[in-house]
């Protein structure tokens, strides 16, 4: 028996799905506009994950052209049948005249590669599919109800797919539209069926404070379907907001090879007052079965600090339980661009990447030059080290991303004969100079940012001089409590010529990322 922490996957590692192969486990998050898009995380006991990959990882597999912070892609959905893996999954805010909505992906190794999108004639978001025993294949998701009784009541629809042509076939029929009265937002149906009886489970209220999850049964997979009594069957609502963990739901089931019941789910870890700058992380719960009903946390009633799992045979480890630190080398599956894949704005060089300077900012709904990893921890340091010769108006650092319209960035800028690094705060698509310092030209920067709970530092120096703090801000003012959206910060390293043709490259030399607690 082994005993995890939550969450198992700490960061922004939200909307998880799962599903069993034999004894291995594989697990699926949302990625929204970083690419590459969709890890793909194996485990054999449940505690231990690795990432093998990803299902979006190459070049026009989907087209990000527009998509905006916290679009993209959306709750995907991991399963198995008769020897290939699936995963379907929305595409959010593309503009219009360019693919997007629902589509499938398959492949016979989770690890990849993954095959190009088959787009469905779905609308709505967060589609699930489910196979069933007699050989037929139900596709089900949820969209804003076509004759509501409430603003923005959703209702989950289901209908059978062509196993050969993976169209959508038959008639469409809608299962459910909420366990409670007035809620909204339904998302992440997904169907079971345990002892020959459906089950159709869905998180309502929104993912936030009052997220919940709730759950329905039938005798036959197209309905009627009812809900139980005991709805919601998990949430942390009740709670209140100074609980630590809050927004529970989102959650896909999993029985274990030894007949016993697993969930895994999102939730946000709050610090610095209501506040979750990690953002919505995957969070396992112990499931049991009582009077033909799931029950969540059986004795707790509600997501615990720890899980034992009986047939897990070690601790934790590796890098998505925050035990690694150091260098994180190019090949690390865990490093992101924006609309882009990071081998398509920078080229491994060693430990690090050669960062070419282009024409896009942060603040572009573009492909810049950023290179970027989850912040993981409250408490943690990313420093980059960076040798590049800037030209006018070039600008090379570090930056704390929730999205283009907010983020906090060191930028270093030439300065006469020297250079200048200034914080800058950007709000609401406004910016603002924190701090800034000279900093001396001819040597590689050093340009650090120092999470500390609430508060963060960026740091600068040049060659073997001491760093200095250039700035301060505050990790909660990035998250999406005080900016909106759905996504945790990233902590990255970017280069831009602000909208001038340049040759320039950046050769980021080392990145290092270092939980300090």
């Amino acid at each position: 028996m082994s005993t995890v922490n939550n969450p198992i996957l700490p960061g922004c590692y939200p909307d998880p799905s799962i599903c069993r192969v034999g004894d291995d486990y594989y697990l699926v998050t949302s990625t929204f506009e970083y690419l590459p898009g969709l890890p793909v995380l194996h485990s054999r006991d449940l505690v231990t994950w690795e990432q093998i990959g990803h299902v979006v990882d190459r070049p026009g597999q989907l087209d990000y052209t527009g998509i905006a912070s916290s679009g993209g892609l959306y709750a995907p959905t991991i399963r198995h049948h008769d020897g290939l893996f699936w995963v379907i999954c929305t595409l959010v805010g593309q503009p219009h005249g360019n693919p997007g909505g629902n589509f499938l992906m398959t492949a016979t190794d989770p690890a990849g590669p993954w095959s190009d999108p088959m787009w469905l004639d779905a609308d709505g978001i967060d589609p699930s599919i489910f196979f069933d025993d007699d050989g037929r294949i139900w596709v089900h998701g949820t969209r804003l109800a076509l004759e509501p009784e409430w603003f923005h009541q959703t209702e989950v629809w289901i209908r059978e797919l062509d196993p050969e042509t993976k169209k959508l076939t038959g008639p469409e029929h809608v299962v459910w539209s909420g366990a409670v009265k007035g809620a909204v937002w339904a998302e992440a149906p997904h169907l079971y069926k345990v002892d020959g009886t459906y089950y159709l489970m869905a998180a309502e209220a929104g993912t936030e404070f009052h997220h919940a999850e709730s759950i329905a049964q039938a005798e036959v997979v197209t309905g009627p379907y009812t809900g139980t009594r005991g709805n919601p069957i998990l949430t942390h609502r009740h709670l209140g907001r100074q609980h630590p963990v809050v927004g529970a739901g989102h959650a896909d089931l999993v029985e274990a090879a030894d007949g016993s019941w697993w969930a895994v789910l999102l939730a946000m870890r709050t610090y610095g007052g209501y506040h979750y700058p990690l953002g919505r992380e995957t969070f396992l719960v112990p499931v049991v079965w009582e009077d033909g009903w799931p029950v969540f946390a059986p004795g707790v009633g509600k997501v615990p600090d720890e899980v034992e799992v009986p047939f897990a045979t070690g601790p934790a480890r590796g890098p998505l339980q925050g035990l690694a630190s150091g260098t994180v080398p190019a090949d690390d599956p865990r490093w992101t661009a924006v609309r882009a894949l990071p081998s398509e704005v920078a080229t491994p060089a060693g430990e690090g990447w050669d960062l070419p300077l282009r024409p896009a900012t942060l603040a572009d709904v573009d492909v810049a030059a950023f290179l970027g990893l989850r912040l993981q921890h409250q408490d943690a340091d990313l420093v980059a080290r960076v040798a590049v010769d800037l030209a006018a108006g070039e600008e090379v650092g570090v930056v704390v991303r929730q999205s283009e319209k907010d983020h906090v960035r060191l930028a270093v800028t030439p300065d006469g004969d020297g250079l200048r690094a200034r914080v800058v705060h950007r709000q609401r698509d406004e910016d603002r100079v924190l701090g800034e310092a000279a900093v001396a030209a001819g040597a590689p920067l050093t340009l650090s940012v120092r999470a500390r709970g609430a508060d963060l530092e960026l740091v600068v120096g040049a060659g073997d001089s001491e760093p200095v703090v250039v700035g301060t801000a505050l990790a909660t003012d990035l998250d999406t409590v005080a900016t909106g959206g759905f996504l945790g910060l990233w902590l990255g390293v970017y280069a831009t010529s602000n909208g001038a043709p340049t040759s320039t490259v950046a050769h980021v030399e080392r990145v290092t990322y270092t939980p300090t607690a």
